[in-house]
């Protein structure tokens, strides 16, 4: 099996380098690729490095994440996160290669407190989630064999994340002030990465298995809980660390006002993955732990 992977250098492709390589041969590409084009800005150029690689499977693990500046850069995000999938879709299609697509909990409006099944109705209240909803359906409407995982609050050990910050800021400030009515379930780059192997094994097998997943770690937090927990596991791990900290305030999202608007309810229900792949995904605190046992 020939693979590859776009966005190599990212929390999510980092980890597919690993998870992947079991398969078989891996071409990972990222932006700054020479040799063979991996910019997604690029879509002719994309669309030239499948054609030469000609591959069994396309990873698409780049995107336009900076959910704030979308707003701002709204035809790249657009270029980025739907157009170049698009050209994806449509390459993958006449090789008849199979194609692994990510996207978000932003697609939703956030409203109410249940878990949103994959059929459930989206409503994007950013041009980030816009752009992602558009660049699932570009992919479906193709009819390439494809699997696109939604997924939501995603850290990685490498690179920077939520925990990292929390981390820093506990060192240096007595008070944190921490969202509190937003949840959703912290989702390990890495755990993505595993899922996305034993996926794709599957479906080569379980053709009629593609489709769309959503795909988040178990439990349910809020940012103010994570952040909690976070600072209380790393006292344990760490005692002797200079922790300031005296308080983690919990506010509302209203005190942070962005560009972008963030859902609310970005619960994301996993049993059609669970069941179909027969999987199952741990609670976010056992991935959480984990990547803070690395970092400490």
């Amino acid at each position: 099996m020939k693979i590859l992977l776009l966005g190599c250098n990212g929390q999510v492709g980092w980890e597919l380098q690993r998870s992947l390589a079991v398969l078989g041969q891996v071409v990972a590409l990222g932006r700054d690729s020479t040799v063979l084009c991996g910019d997604l800005a690029n879509p002719e150029g994309i669309a030239a490095t499948v054609r030469a690689v000609a591959p069994d499977v396309i990873v698409n693990a780049a995107a336009h994440t900076a959910v704030d500046q979308a707003e701002r850069e709204v035809e790249l995000a657009r270029l980025l996160n739907a157009t170049t999938p698009g050209v994806l879709a449509r390459e993958a299609h006449a090789l008849n290669a199979l194609l692994v697509h990510y996207s978000t909990d932003y697609v939703f409006d956030g409203s109410g407190n249940a878990p949103r099944a994959e059929d459930a109705a989206t409503a994007p209240l950013s041009v980030y989630g816009q752009t992602k909803l558009e660049g699932e359906q570009l992919i479906q409407a193709s009819g390439c064999k494809h699997l696109i995982f939604r997924t939501s609050w995603v850290y990685a050990a490498r690179g920077d994340n939520f925990a990292k910050t929390m981390l820093r800021l506990a060192q240096e400030r007595e008070q944190l002030n921490v969202i509190n009515d937003q949840f959703g379930a912290p989702t390990g780059a890495d755990l993505l990465a595993d899922v996305t192997a034993h996926a794709i094994r599957h479906v080569a097998q379980h053709p009629e298995h593609l489709g769309l997943y959503h795909c988040v770690a178990g439990g349910e937090t809020t940012w103010h809980a994570y952040a909690e927990f976070v600072i209380a596991t790393a006292r344990q791990l760490r005692p002797e660390l200079a922790f300031k900290v005296q308080a983690i305030n919990a506010v509302p999202t209203s005190a942070f006002p962005t560009p972008a608007k963030r859902p609310y309810n970005s619960r994301l229900s996993t049993c059609k993955l669970q069941a179909t792949l027969a999987l199952h995904l741990p609670h976010w605190q056992q991935g959480v732990r984990r990547m803070l046992q690395e970092i400490l």
